[in-house]
C-alpha cells in the first residue's frame, strides 16, 4: 500500500523539491485569497503523491506559521480564546485520540478518509451550507464540534470540518471570524504535531523538510493577498471547491485500487 501512494519518491530530488514547493505556493495563494485552505489544498495534492501521515508532517510548519499570522492580525485574540476554549479543548482531545490512525494504523482507510473529508468540505462550500448556532446551544455544542473536528484532523490531516461551518454559524464579525478560524487552525496544527509525534510519525528530523515548505507557502499567501481585490471572490471559491471535490473523488477511488 505504501508504494502505491508514494510516487513522489520515484522522482529525482530536484523534481521532488519543485513539486512540493509548487504545491505550497498554490496552497498559500488560496489562503491569501480566501483566508483558509492551505492545509486542505496541501493535503489534497500531496495525498495523491505520498501517504497522508507524510503529507501531514510536511505541512505542519507552513500551516502553523500562516495561521499564527492570521490569528494575530486583529485585536480579538483573548476574547475569542475565552469564548471558544471548550471547542479548542475538544479539538486537542479528538486529535490526540485519532492521530494513530493517520500515522499508519488506518492504511487505505486513512487515504479514503482524507478523500471523504475533502469531498465533504467541498460540498459544504459549493452548497453554501450555513448552520446558525443559537447562543443557548453554544456552551454544549462547542466541545462536541471540537472533538468531531479533532477526530477528522487526527484521522485525515484535514481540520476544516465541521469547524469552519460551525464558526461561520456563530454571531461573529467578519474580522473576528477570520481570527477565530486562525485560532482553530493553529490549535489543530499543534495538536496534530503532538499526535503524530506521539504515534512516532513525526520527529525533529522532519522539521527540516517542513521548514523548507514555509517560504513557498508565505510567497503564495503574499501573492494571494495581492490579487484578492482583483478577482471575483465568489467565482474563485467556487472553482476552489470544485477542484477539492475532484481531489477527494480521486483519493477515495485510488485508496482501494
Amino acid at each position: 500500500m505504501a508504494s502505491s501512494f508514494a510516487p513522489l519518491l520515484a522522482l529525482p530530488v530536484v523534481a521532488r523539491v519543485g513539486t512540493v514547493a509548487v504545491t505550497f505556493v498554490v496552497a498559500g495563494f488560496v489562503k491569501g485569497v480566501t483566508g483558509m485552505g492551505l492545509p486542505t489544498v496541501a493535503m489534497g495534492v500531496l495525498g495523491t503523491l505520498m501517504l497522508p501521515a507524510q503529507a501531514a508532517a510536511l505541512l505542519l510548519l507552513p500551516s502553523f506559521v500562516t495561521n499564527v499570522w492570521q490569528l494575530f492580525a486583529g485585536a480579538s485574540v483573548r476574547t475569542l480564546a475565552q469564548r471558544l476554549w471548550p471547542m479548542m479543548a475538544g479539538i486537542v482531545v479528538g486529535t490526540l485520540v485519532a492521530a494513530p490512525f493517520i500515522a499508519g494504523g488506518g492504511g487505505a482507510w486513512a487515504v479514503a478518509g482524507l478523500g471523504a473529508a475533502l469531498m465533504l468540505y467541498a460540498a459544504a462550500g459549493l452548497l453554501a451550507w450555513r448552520f446558525p448556532v443559537p447562543a443557548r446551544h453554544e456552551r454544549w455544542l462547542s466541545p462536541v464540534i471540537g472533538v468531531a473536528t479533532g477526530v477528522l484532523t487526527g484521522g485525515t490531516g484535514v481540520f476544516v470540518v465541521p469547524a469552519v461551518p460551525y464558526l461561520q454559524g456563530l454571531d461573529l464579525k467578519k474580522e473576528d471570524l477570520v481570527q477565530a478560524l486562525g485560532l482553530s487552525f493553529t490549535v489543530s496544527t499543534l495538536a496534530l504535531a503532538i499526535g503524530l509525534a506521539g504515534a512516532h510519525a513525526f520527529a525533529l528530523d522532519d522539521l527540516g523538510n517542513s521548514l523548507a515548505a514555509v517560504l513557498p507557502a508565505l510567497v503564495g499567501m503574499w501573492l494571494g493577498q495581492r490579487v484578492r481585490g482583483r478577482i471575483g471572490a465568489a467565482s474563485f471559491r467556487r472553482w476552489f471547491f470544485v477542484c477539492l471535490l475532484g481531489l477527494g473523488v480521486q483519493l477515495t477511488a485510488r485508496a482501494f485500487v
